[in-house]
């Protein structure tokens, strides 16, 4: 069976729990460590297995962690491999530099299996909560950020990651949707 049709399968079957609680938040909520419990059962059941990398990018005076989840094949080594793209804040209030690249590689490896998987992030309340704050008015995208967006994209980096941040005319989302 090609591994497209195994990841298929495992993306219809998996099933992940959200056992951790935010109590500042009052959430519930799924960590990259439950997803990858929760996928040892396909490692046998289809001759597969999961891996994570990263990789960091200083881009635009922001640190950048590339997180890749991939699913290999035993019996073919073919590999399908997506990515999670995160910027590492510096200046989070009450956190140190490792405790910033720690949750900046803890939220990308938790999305870049989500990519993989398919789950629908929209319904994890870690995904939706402001903890207390209002969304901010999304910037207008000027051309010196189109063209740091183009290379975002380049990259690797989603148009709708530049979507959630920028308000964008139809014209951008045409020439990055190109991309």
């Amino acid at each position: 069976m090609p591994l497209s049709i195994k990841l298929s399968k495992i993306q219809v079957e998996f099933k992940s729990n959200k056992s951790r609680y935010n109590s500042f938040g009052k959430y519930n909520f799924r960590s990259a460590e439950d997803i990858l419990e929760g996928l040892k059962p396909f490692n046998q059941k289809y001759g597969v297995y999961f891996t994570i990398s990263e990789d960091y990018l200083m881009s635009h005076d922001l640190p950048v962690i590339i997180s890749k989840a991939a699913i290999h094949d035993v019996e073919s080594d073919s590999v399908i491999e997506v990515k999670a793209i995160v910027g590492v804040d510096l200046v989070q209030k009450g956190m140190q530099t490792p405790q910033a690249f720690g949750s900046a590689s803890s939220y990308g490896k938790k999305y870049a299996l989500g990519n993989l998987l398919l789950i629908d992030d929209t319904q994890d309340a870690d995904a939706s909560n402001t903890h207390g704050k209002t969304e901010p008015v999304k910037a207008k995208l000027t051309a010196d950020a189109l063209e740091k967006a183009k290379t975002f994209i380049e990259t690797g980096g989603s148009l709708e990651t530049i979507k959630g941040k920028y308000d964008l005319t139809k014209e951008q989302i045409t020439i990055l949707s190109k991309l």
